[in-house]
């Protein structure tokens, strides 16, 4: 049912009456009065009977994707693309086989699509990242989602919780009203709830003085709960157009304003802006009512249905609607704004790169970020739509068809932290891109490694009151660490500035820090290993020179025993340096135990003469 908000339009499309035929008239008629289901049934008439070509093909998909049986439109979509079609049809047959699961052969209809519409945003962020949907699965859950105890076995969505604890949403539960041919489900009345302390609803009554004899819903309900914007027809004010040919009269989907008053709402009244020539719908109104947030595909809109924003002053007159732009908007369906109280802005697009079907996404208006999908469990293969969000109450809404009807969901949100990594050139400021960050929990385990991108930084979702770690390295600068600390919830900006390695060479050595190894060990240690780095950045700096590495210890345990764990030690730094991309006959190592110490001081040695017997020296063997 949502796609009567989604689709908008109740006007005869030209495009659809090329190619009827006396054969086709019964089951065009049907599908242009937007009667999908039985559509869909005269077309399989005709192919049983042997009359279907790509026309009747294209026809029956396109029933089947507007009801969202994307088994069955892939199937007929597959059937008509044996004959030229348009670039959009194309793309609905990649969306169906996102729906149904199928990523590498949408993959391969996209491609098909992009050749066909090389300029259509969808087409060049295809192009760009065919490949998302791995780093789009990874993303971390946000929300848990639960149905409804409220929801019926017809379609339910749009549902927005007030500040006053009742949830108003759109229902076609009442089987006494007349169906509508689109899916043989009644038509929409708008419903409400009351929200309970412990989490339950109430049972759901029909919202008194609101609805009429045709479609009614979804709504949007001011701060202080006395003003109402809802979507209805435009039907209830006069506004269609006529088709004399088949006796029809098709109208829109238009806005209406209510308020309540002794209780009661007010019989609703239309916007201004409303017309015969196109839809507004799926209102969502600012915290301050100043601003009205709607979907429509009046002129001036980037594709089929967009959102647009309009100003309401306070003499309860309107502003001139604006376009949101393509920030937001695509050549495809942008539908089902909801702003929240800090200005974070959700919408449904079924155009942007998603799991399939519509998606939710977000963008905060306040900072002037890229819209990004809210990612699972509140999207899914199928319709994800209407997402809203009571602040005060902590909770949201989404709506889904994800169990083979639009039902409507609980999005608690989780608890987590977003961690932002800017990484500089700790001389000259200059973001470094190419850099590595790795993540690690605080058992030191590596969670996950990105790389930095153009602007110098990479972010990391992760779970809430638990401590973290950055390990940043880039060739030429030392690597370092950086603790995140533990936080309840938001971001945490990291700067990690890296110092460019600065590493005294002379004719015979190279100089570096002492490498520090544990007690009685020869393994490498993050010290160690940030020294070392630097060693490998001289020597692919200069890729003829030869190192000879020479391990030593103080004069403290046994002769023998100093021989062999300094040999151990100068074998470990060796096999890091090869570790690291460092040809093989390029370096080499030896232990000498306390043999060549640096302070001859004997048994009679203070820690720091000690400290500087136990080194390792890098010798220069060729440059």
């Amino acid at each position: 049912m949502k796609n009567l908000y989604i689709t908008l339009s109740f006007v005869i499309a030209s495009s659809t009456l090329s190619a009827q035929n006396k054969d086709t008239k019964n089951a065009d008629r049907l599908f242009n009065r937007f009667e999908y289901v039985d559509a869909a049934s005269e077309y399989l008439k005709l192919v049983d009977k042997g009359k279907a070509d790509g026309y009747v093909y294209k026809q029956l998909a396109d029933s089947y994707y507007n009801v969202f049986n994307a088994a069955e439109a892939s199937k007929w979509y597959a059937k008509a693309l044996t004959e030229k079609q348009d670039a959009e049809t194309y793309y609905r047959y990649a969306q169906m086989l996102k729906a149904d699961g199928k990523y590498e052969e949408a993959n391969k209809q996209l491609q098909k699509f992009a050749n066909m519409a090389p300029n259509d945003q969808r087409a060049i962020a295809f192009k760009q990242n065919p490949n998302y949907l791995p780093k789009l699965n990874e993303k971390a859950k946000s929300f848990d989602i639960k149905s409804l105890d409220i929801n019926s076995d017809k379609s339910d969505f749009g549902a927005m919780l007030s500040n006053d604890n009742t949830l108003y949403f759109a229902s076609a539960r009442n089987t006494s009203r007349k169906t509508y041919g689109w899916n043989e489900q009644p038509y929409l009345d708008l419903y409400s709830a009351v929200y309970n302390a412990d989490g339950t609803f109430s049972q759901p009554t029909a919202v008194e003085g609101v609805n009429t004899k045709f479609h009614d819903g979804p709504a949007s309900i001011s701060a202080d709960g006395n003003t109402m914007y809802l979507a209805s027809e435009s039907f209830n004010e006069g506004l269609f157009e006529k088709d004399k040919a088949q006796k029809l009269k098709f109208g829109q989907v238009a806005l209406f304003k209510s308020v309540k008053a002794d209780g009661k709402w007010s019989k609703p009244t239309p916007l201004p802006f409303n017309s015969k020539d196109y839809s507004t719908s799926n209102p969502s109104l600012s915290k301050d009512g100043k601003t009205l947030y709607f979907s429509s595909n009046m002129p001036g809109s980037v594709g089929g249905v967009d959102i647009w924003k309009v100003s309401v002053n306070a003499d309860g007159s309107f502003g001139t609607p604006e376009n949101l732009g393509k920030k937001i908007n695509t050549e495809g369906n942008e539908s089902f704004p909801f702003i929240t109280d800090e200005n974070k802005l959700y919408f449904s697009s079924d155009a942007r790169q998603g799991f399939g079907g519509m998606d939710v996404y977000v963008i905060d208006l306040n900072k002037g970020t890229e819209a990004a999908n809210v990612g699972k469990p509140v999207n899914s293969e199928k319709d994800d739509f209407a997402f809203s969000f009571n602040t005060a109450k902590n909770i949201g809404f989404v709506s889904s068809n994800r169990g083979g009807v639009d039902n409507i969901y609980s999005a608690t949100p989780v608890c987590g932290v977003e961690v932002v990594s800017l990484v500089r050139d700790a001389k000259t400021g200059s973001k470094l891109s190419g850099a590595r960050v790795a993540i690690l929990d605080g058992k030191n385990n590596i969670i996950a490694t990105k790389t930095t991108a153009a602007d110098g930084t990479v972010s990391y979702d992760v779970e809430c009151d638990k401590a973290y770690t950055l390990q940043v390295a880039k060739d030429g600068y030392e690597s370092n660490n950086f603790p995140v600390s533990k936080t309840r919830g938001g971001i945490v900006n990291i700067n990690a500035d890296l110092q460019p390695i600065d590493v005294i060479v002379t004719e015979t050595e190279i100089i570096l820090n002492d490498i520090y190894f544990e007690y009685d060990k020869s393994n490498i240690t993050q010290q160690g290993a940030f020294e070392l780095d630097k060693l490998v950045q001289v020597m692919k700096n200069n890729p003829a020179m030869v190192i000879m590495v020479k391990s030593h210890t103080d004069s403290r345990g046994s002769d023998q025993y100093n021989m062999n764990l300094s040999d151990r030690r100068a074998k470990s730094t060796v096999q890091y340096i090869i570790s690291k991309g460092i040809a093989k006959d390029k370096i080499s190592g030896k232990g000498y135990g306390e043999s060549e110490p640096k302070v001859n001081c004997g048994e009679n040695c203070t820690e720091e003469e000690y400290a500087k017997n136990r080194r390792s020296e890098f010798l220069i063997v060729k440059k």
